[in-house]
């Protein structure tokens, strides 16, 4: 019976952690453990659940391992444990597929597609400049695109604030035309007051989804907020377990939810959230501005989701500074994007291969941290 003999954690530019474990017959999974901006502390976290719950285990019952993460400990759930949860589970998913030569996708039921929607991020944190970055990026294939809808706002915004929003978001679709689809990311970045408002006035210029309208904290006020609007609901990014979804599936007003596979628990749990979903009527569309192996793991989730609709991912995202999502790969062909649509990696287990020398030349101390914002009064803003 195999063991799990060793593991080793990276900090990897841009903003990236990576883990990697071994096991007594050679095998190597790959997880991606990481709260930007916490990689420290997550690495703390996946330090103590490797040591005190996985070392010298046998690494094959994934279902087992996570309920002894999770219900082992009589504090549970936040960002920084789901997420040391979640990047564990993904490489235990590696190396089970490894072991039985088949993509993770396979040993969840096989595939309901063979490949999916992916959208591309325009326009950076304040947006700037997003009709010519969005034509640019339609001209490159992609069919689907995002943008922040604002910079910081304060809590009542002027008249003006609000319609230099609506601006961009009119740019953008004259731009691109009604082929594609634009994904409109409020960033919990203004309060329901604004959102409603800003919600309604978007609506003819009809957005794929607005995103976290309001923040995580304040989703009983996502009724209001749909009150206003046509448009599709979608949020999910910062919560954490099926049991955070449940109350907005109760709710009945998000219509995407965007559970991200670095932070809610991996493969296991957003596999359990999205039947959960499928059963509201709600579609998947999981978060990841994030490395190869977190998009790898939702590759894995996406293709065994009927309700999945659509892939983020971070190529030439503003975040990635330094290194890119396809950097770290010996492969870089099996994330092509073609048409607006990556095929699911048919390679076993996440179905990507590291380059650990790309990875180790790399590694380091990687201090990102998100700005912190302040209005003019020198308030702290919601970024």
């Amino acid at each position: 019976m195999p063991r799990i003999t060793d593991y080793e954690l990276y900090e990897v530019p841009p903003r990236w952690l990576f883990l990697r474990v071994e096991t007594s017959d050679g095998r190597v999974g790959w997880g991606e453990p990481v709260v930007e901006g916490r990689a420290h502390t997550v690495r703390g976290a996946v330090e103590e659940l490797m040591e005190t719950s996985l070392l010298g285990e046998d690494p094959h019952p994934v279902a087992d391992h996570w309920q002894a993460m999770y219900r082992g400990g009589f504090y549970r759930g936040g960002p920084v444990l789901m997420s040391a949860i979640a990047g564990i589970d993904q490489a235990l998913w590696d190396l089970r597929g490894k072991a039985f030569g088949a993509p993770v996708y396979e040993l969840l039921g096989g595939p309901v597609r063979e490949k999916i929607r992916v959208y591309q991020w325009v326009g950076g944190d304040r947006p700037t400049d997003v009709g010519d970055a969005a034509a640019e990026k339609v001209d490159q294939g992609f069919s689907a695109l995002k943008m922040n809808a604002t910079p910081e706002f304060r809590r009542i915004e002027s008249p003006a604030a609000v319609e230099a929003a609506v601006d961009r978001i009119r740019e953008v679709r004259e731009r691109v035309g009604a082929d594609v689809d634009i994904g409109v990311d409020f960033h919990g970045r203004v309060a329901k007051s604004i959102a409603k408002r800003l919600a309604e006035r978007l609506d003819p210029y009809d957005p794929m989804f607005v995103e976290e309208p309001v923040l995580p904290e304040h989703n009983d006020a996502l009724s209001e907020v749909a009150a206003h609007t046509s448009t599709p609901i979608a949020t999910g990014e910062r919560m954490f377990s099926r049991w955070e979804f449940k109350q907005v599936f109760e709710q009945g007003v998000v219509d995407v939810i965007q559970p991200d596979l670095s932070h809610a628990g991996g493969i296991t749990e957003v596999k359990k959230i999205a039947d959960m979903a499928e059963a509201y009527d709600v579609a998947l569309a999981p978060h990841c501005p994030l490395g190869p192996i977190a998009l790898a793991a939702c590759l894995a989730v996406d293709g065994v989701c009927a309700n999945a609709l659509i892939q983020e991912q971070s190529l030439d995202i503003h975040y990635n500074e330094g290194s890119d999502v396809l950097d770290y790969l010996a492969d870089p062909a099996v994330f092509d994007y073609r048409e607006g649509f990556v095929d699911l990696p048919d390679g076993p287990g996440l179905g990507i291969e590291i380059d650990e020398d790309v990875v180790e030349a790399r590694a380091g101390d990687v201090d990102w941290h998100n700005p912190v914002w302040r209005h003019d009064d020198g308030s702290v803003a919601e970024w």
